[in-house]
């Protein structure tokens, strides 16, 4: 059994807990008793010595990560215990029909506090597993984390790849290596999404190497594009203008300032339909093209990454996200729609529409909503920690 730090909370401070929100944070912490360390078991007690729950130390602003909350008390982070919540999630996804879904191979296994389990991710690529931990205390079970999804998968599991160097910190890393890589050098996978054939860079792409939480919303949009001409703004690896084109749009136009992206786009493009005139990449900055395109789009999809990843800096993602939408408000066609989406946290769904409101208004267009969405079922979110709702998305027709 590891050796447990007790920590014992300031009066007033074990509220949140109670209403079963995962985190504590530092300042809430009257004294620790025992081993200190990133990675510690910790105990937590109210001011009065009530148990409250256990979880995982760190020295951070967000000291503990909570996985059990009072009256349960696990003895170890074993892998017999990874095993269980893991199985959990995993039994989530059989729930929703994505673990053996026959035209879509890909989704989020563990989606951190939502699946209880905070601080960590694990993407599923068609049987490869990609993991990401947001914490450093936490890393240090990758090991029984990793055994336990090899006795979930059996002989379906085909590699487990570590991507935590992309969200914990450079200090961290030093004389380390993640734990865990592909067996493939390549790093690239093929998926399906929706029946939809995709390359995943997941050794090298953004996030663990798919935007998997857009998958309902590019099947949405596939409902509203026959016969029109879109432009996919931030585009990655091209999903949008993927299900766009296979929706019979007449014209695609995929726009992202990274020429990785672009190569990336225009690689799926090739997989799903060969050469093809219906669709051009652009390599550009999104803002300053909708300023100067002379092209009339019918559909405009805004994906751009997190804006805001703070509160301290929560208003100047607002601005840029009204600056944004003013931009392809102006240039999209009479009775266009606009696809636009916030992936900022501290951004919740009555400022994004706002903000987006504020954009119509500079932009002198009449705008109605059609759609409100977020995040699909594979990215649940845990009812006491609402800050795990991060997506949300307007579909907007604009006269």
């Amino acid at each position: 059994m590891t050796k447990t730090l007790k920590i014992i909370l300031r009066s007033g401070k074990d509220d949140a807990i109670k209403r079963y929100h995962p985190w504590v944070f530092s300042g809430a912490i009257k004294k620790m008793e025992g081993p200190v360390f990133d990675g510690a078991r910790a105990e937590l007690f109210s001011n009065k010595d009530e148990y409250l729950g256990c979880g995982i130390y760190q020295d951070a602003t967000i000291a503990v990560r909570i996985l059990a909350f009072a009256p349960s008390r696990p003895q170890d982070f074993d892998t017999t215990f990874w095993e269980e919540k893991l199985r959990a999630a995993y039994r989530l996804r059989e729930t929703v029909g994505l673990t053996d879904a026959p035209k879509t191979s890909v989704y989020r296994l563990v989606h951190g506090e939502g699946d209880h389990l905070p601080g960590l991710i694990i993407d599923h690529y068609n049987g490869h597993l990609v993991i990401q931990i947001h914490s450093t205390g936490l890393y240090g079970f990758i090991g029984p984390i990793a055994e336990a999804l090899k006795t979930i998968y059996g002989n379906q599991l085909k590699s487990i790849h570590d991507k935590s160097r992309e969200t914990l910190p450079a200090s961290f890393w030093k004389d380390k290596e993640p734990s865990y890589q592909l067996f493939d050098e390549t790093g690239m996978v093929e998926v399906l999404e929706n029946g939809h054939r995709f390359l995943v860079d997941i050794r090298e792409g953004q996030k663990t190497g798919f935007f998997i939480d857009q998958r309902e919303n590019r099947q949405l949009l596939s409902y509203y594009v026959r016969n029109k001409k879109v432009l996919n703004t931030f585009c990655y690896s091209g999903g949008f203008s993927v299900y766009a084109l296979n929706a019979n749009a007449t014209e695609v136009h995929s726009l992202d300032s990274s020429a990785r992206a672009m190569s990336l786009t225009e690689k799926n493009m090739l997989l799903n339909f060969g050469k093809t005139g219906k669709h051009r990449s652009i390599t550009a900055d999104a803002m300053e093209y909708l300023r100067q395109t002379d092209e009339e789009y019918e559909v405009i999809i805004l994906d751009p990454p997190a804006y805001a990843k703070h509160q301290h800096v929560k208003h100047n993602a607002v601005q840029g996200y009204k600056r944004l939408n003013m931009e392809a408000l102006k240039a999209i066609a009479p009775n266009g729609i606009l696809f636009t989406f916030s992936c900022s946290q501290v951004v919740d769904m009555n400022l994004f529409r706002s903000t987006v409101m504020a954009a119509a208004i500079l932009a002198g267009r009449q705008v109605r909503i059609l759609h409100q969405v977020t995040q699909p079922a594979d990215h649940p979110v845990n009812l006491f920690h609402p800050e795990g709702q991060y997506l949300k998305g307007l579909m907007l027709v604009v006269s």
